[in-house]
């Protein structure tokens, strides 16, 4: 019987993968539709176009306006005395276009500007890239929330199945007479509480499963890990290579260094506010007078082409403090930004520090759930046999069920706690990117 129910049991979860496995989907998968989904990343997106569309805003400063203007306009006028005679009616018109040309040839303050633009370009990469580590760290993390939430339902079934044998055999002890009322009365009060989990158990998986499915935008199947799997270990196994490379690399630190390249230059601005400037002009203007009459004498029209070039200087002599009352605000955002930097940094490389420890940890634990799987299967064979010779009583088998069924669950949360460990890893340092999902991909089940 008990050999059976274990059998049924194999047999169900074998079919839920068959029937489930068909639209199944990788990591890499539901990445590419979070993408193109989720609310946060498209929001960060956009914005990353906007600051792109601002950044190339910056080049109009040192290219050249052209305006085009025209006027028409009519003139009448009646004398009342003096010459022309009273009376006489006077009147003509006037048509005139023309084009205007500008080209700074020296501007300081534009120039600064136009670096500053760069500077917003590189931002805005270091943005839209913290954007993407961030949307597969969620992502990674909804996903084996799901296969964390499924095998806990599978184990928590699978100890109420056992607990239902054990269950079922104290019962029949003591309708034989070789076990009292206390040994059945304690199987089902564990049965009752297998139950009871095995409701949590479902309902926390239809949650999970619901976070994974608003984020990648459609239902979301993930496949679990194969068996006999053996998880990947950290390539660099010096601490320091990563902190290291999170104080070049990370989205912070390279947002918090163009911060300080831009305050640097809009200190050039300020200072530009004492130096002169020099512009290039060119305009073109035509204008012609309509024909029009004196006392009823005809006029001729008239027409002429005005074409002007030149250079205007413009020299600052006093603007009320203004401009040095900004630089020194300037000097002090400078300031403020340098001092965000270093705070990047060491921010930066204590989240890498706690995420390199944590994978450790992760590991570590792994190893230790293993051995404590294999530990808890032995002491459950042997409470199950001495209870059969009579050395053992009904609880401590119950006890043994239970430790090793939450072991198996334990163990089952950390190695996905591995596996996400080492894509926080590469975030907390700057270095995630889309390829080292990849090599998660190759340890599923497909």
């Amino acid at each position: 019987m008990k050999r059976f129910s274990l059998t049924l049991v194999a047999a169900t979860m074998a079919l839920s993968l068959a029937t489930t496995h068909a639209f199944a989907q990788s990591l890499s998968d539901l990445y590419e539709s979070a993408r193109t989904y989720d609310a946060t990343f498209l929001s960060s997106k956009a914005q990353f176009d906007a600051n792109i569309a601002l950044s190339d805003q910056a080049k109009a400063n040192l290219l050249p306006t052209i305006g085009f203007s025209g006027s028409v306009s009519r003139s009448d006028f009646s004398p009342t005395y003096g010459f022309p005679p009273p009376n006489s009616e006077r009147y003509f018109g006037t048509r005139s276009y023309g084009i205007t040309a500008t080209q700074p040839l020296y501007r300081p303050g534009n120039l600064a500007t136009y670096n500053q633009g760069l500077k917003q370009l590189m931002l805005a990469d270091a943005q839209i890239q913290a954007a993407e580590q961030d949307l597969m760290v969620r992502l990674s993390q909804a996903y084996f929330d799901v296969l964390a939430s499924k095998d806990s339902l599978t184990l928590v079934r699978a100890q109420k199945a056992a607990v239902a044998e054990q269950l079922a055999s104290a019962k029949r002890n003591f309708e034989v007479g070789t076990s009292t009322i206390t040994d059945a009365n304690e199987a089902q009060a564990r049965f009752d509480l297998a139950r009871a989990q095995e409701i949590a158990a479902e309902n926390d998986f239809r949650v999970k499963q619901l976070a994974l499915n608003t984020l990648v935008g459609k239902p979301a199947e993930p496949y679990g890990l194969r068996a006999g799997t053996v998880l990947p270990i950290l390539k660099d196994a010096d601490m320091a290579q990563w902190v290291d490379a999170s104080q070049e690399v990370h989205p912070t630190v390279r947002s918090a260094q163009m911060a300080l390249d831009v305050a640097v230059l809009e200190n050039d601005k300020s200072r530009a506010g004492h130096k002169p400037t020099l512009d290039g002009f060119i305009n073109l203007n035509n204008t012609t007078n309509i024909a029009g009459a004196v006392a009823g004498n005809s006029v001729t029209d008239s027409r002429y082409f005005l074409g002007q070039a030149g250079i205007t200087l413009t020299v600052p002599l006093f603007a009320g403090f203004a401009t040095q009352n900004r630089l020194k605000q300037t000097l002090a955002l400078e300031e403020k930004a340098r001092i965000d930097l270093e705070n990047a940094k060491r921010t930066v490389a204590q989240a890498t520090r706690t995420a390199y420890f944590g994978v450790l940890s992760g590991i570590s634990s792994v190893s230790a759930f293993e051995a404590a799987e294999k530990s808890s299967q032995s002491a459950l064979d042997s409470n199950k046999l001495g209870y059969q010779v009579g050395v053992r009583i009904n609880i401590d088998v119950l006890n043994a069920q239970s430790q090793l069924y939450q072991t198996k669950r334990d163990l089952a949360v950390a190695r996905y706690n591995v596996l996400i460990g080492q894509l926080k890893l590469r975030q907390a340092n700057g270095s995630l990117k889309e390829a080292d999902l990849a090599p998660i991909n190759t340890l599923l089940a497909k």
